[in-house]
Order: structure tokens, then sequence, then C-alpha cells
């Protein structure tokens, strides 16, 4: 599927879903520029936009069209036979988080940005996509008025949908922390260490992502105008505190985990404690026992008309004197 808009310079909407044979007249009024949006497109959609309208460098489209494992950004400047104008290429990950399912994923979000256009690729539809559509198409003509500020505007959703994620992941941390602390078992330990690995994955996903918005928000590059920098930072800004969030996730489950091993030895502890006391409570009775159940004819107290009830008293008392003594010294 393909969208395309073309905006004034004042951010008022020209046209929009106009045919690619259209582009290259529309791209050059110099009142104009575009915003092209390719998804779930076609190798020939790919090949006409990518290729034939914007000529764009062919280890950009290479890079564009295959999944690329870790965020990047590139600057393409025209050699002395290149039909394309100089742009920004970018690759850049929005995070899908899903509770049900208990892993972060990551959708690919491709840009191609110059004076005149703004492309963006990407194969599966994203929401920072049409909630910068949406707020383009209202008239915000603060956000239409050049393709940085459009990319900007999309850099700054795919940080915001950081936030439901990272608050389902400290609910779960929440809930982690009150079963260790009540009801820590097996299943605890299992939910912790999933944890972990979120987290560790939400790290492996910032790392990368916060370098290349380093970079940008250096003002290293020259299609973005200077005034927009401080904006740019302000989304860089976002993503350390996303990776200090993380750090400090990471930190907080090291400590759950500690709980939860702190309380699962007490209770190992008191099981052992409580079987300890039970054998040596019960040693009275089982020394006596063996030793009048011996039944050899030389002992006296077999003969004897109240040895059994004797025996009995005996063992009933010793049991008494030690369970006393226990808890005199307030071992249970």
């Amino acid at each position: 599927m393909i969208r395309s808009f073309a905006f004034t310079t004042q951010g008022k909407l020209h046209s929009k879903d106009f045919q690619i044979n259209l582009m290259p007249s529309l791209l050059a009024d110099a009142s104009l520029f575009l915003w092209v949006d390719l998804e779930k497109a076609t190798g020939e959609e790919s090949r006409q936009i990518l290729d034939e309208v914007f000529h764009f460098h062919p280890l950009s489209i290479e890079d564009c069209i295959a999944e690329s494992p870790t965020p990047k950004v590139e600057e393409y400047n025209p050699g002395e036979y290149d039909r394309f104008a100089s742009y920004l290429f970018m690759v850049i990950h929005a995070v899908d988080y899903s509770r049900k399912n208990g892993f972060f994923a990551t959708k690919e979000l491709n840009f191609f940005l110059g004076e005149k256009f703004l492309v963006t690729y990407h194969d599966v539809p994203l929401q920072p996509i049409t909630s910068a559509e949406e707020l383009c198409l209202k008239g915000a003509t603060h956000v239409a008025r050049s393709p940085d500020r459009i990319a900007h505007t999309l850099l700054d959703y795919v940080v915001d949908h950081y936030n439901p994620a990272l608050n389902e992941l400290s609910e779960e941390m929440a809930n982690v922390e009150a079963q260790a602390l009540q009801n820590p078992n097996k299943k605890t330990l299992n939910t912790i260490l999933r944890l972990k690995k979120k987290v560790n994955r939400l790290r492996q996903i910032m790392g990368p992502q916060r370098d290349v918005m380093a970079r940008v928000a250096r003002g290293e590059f020259k299609v973005i105008h200077a005034d927009l920098v401080p904006y740019y930072r302000d989304v860089y800004d976002g993503l350390v505190r996303i990776s200090e969030l993380a750090q400090s996730y990471t930190d907080s489950l090291t400590g759950i985990l500690q709980v939860y091993l702190n309380m699962s030895s007490n209770q190992t502890g008191e099981v052992v404690k409580l079987l300890t006391l039970i054998t040596v409570i019960t040693t009275p009775l089982m020394m006596i026992g063996t030793w009048y159940g011996m039944n050899f004819k030389d002992m006296p107290e077999l003969s004897w008309r109240h040895a059994y009830p004797i025996a009995g008293g005996i063992m009933i008392l010793s049991t008494g004197a030690t369970y006393w003594y226990f808890k005199k010294k307030k071992w249970f």
C-alpha cells in the first residue's frame, strides 16, 4: 500500500494519494515537498518509488528492503553520475510489547529524508505512522511545514510508544516482588527469570537506537535544519531515559531475585528445623521403647506388675521435658 502526500512549505495539504507518475513533477515544484509512505509494498511498487522516482542509492534500497537487525543512520551525497539529491537514510525499530505473549518484539521503520521529501518504508502497520498522518491532515501546520519536522514527529511517536510497554513491565515487576515476599515458589522464580530476559531484550533494543539518535541530536546532518536539532535532542533524551529505566529494572530484578532466594532459604531452614525438632522430641520415646522392647528374661522390669505404665509414663515425661526445654530456648 502506498500513501502519498504533498504539502506546501506553509504546512497546508496540497494533494494526497496521487499517481506515481505525478511525483517527479510535484518534486520539481519549489513550493511543495512530499511524504510517501510504503506499507507492505510489493517489489514492483518499491522499485518504482525508491529507484525510478527518487533514484536512491542501491545500497540504501537494499538495506531498506532487507530486514536490518540493528538501527543505523547514513548520509548519502550524490556523486558525479548519481541522480538522487542528498538524503539521510535511517533505520529505526519501534517496540511491540505483548504482555500476553510475554516478550518484546520490534518493527522496523526506514526513513529516506531529504530537503524536499520524506519516504518511509515498513512491512507492518505502525501506530506512529497513523498518528503522524492524522496530525498532518488535521491541519497541524507546525508539523507539516518540512520533511524533517514530520520525521521528528514520527520519531517522537516511536519513543512515546515505549511508555505503555514500560508501564506493563513495571506492573509485572511489582506483582512478582509481592509474590517473592509473600509466597515464593518455583513459579515465582520462573517469572523473575522471564522478566530479566524481557529487560535484557529492551536494553538490546535501546542501545543501538540511542547511538543513532545521538548522532542526529548532535546536528551532524545538514538535511536536518539547525532550529530542529533541539527537538531531535529531546527525542534522544527520551531514549536515554528509557535506557536508564531499563538499567534500573535490571537492578530491581536482581534485588527481587535475592529476596526470593533468601525467602526460599528461610522456608527450607524452617522445614529442616521442624524435622529436627520432631526427631529430637521423639528420641526419648524411641530409646525407651527400643530398650523395653528387647524382652530379655534377665531384665527385672519385665516381671514388674506396673512395668508398662511406668515405661509409658517415663516416655511421656521425657518427651514433655524435651518439648518444654525447646520452648524455653524459643527454638520454635
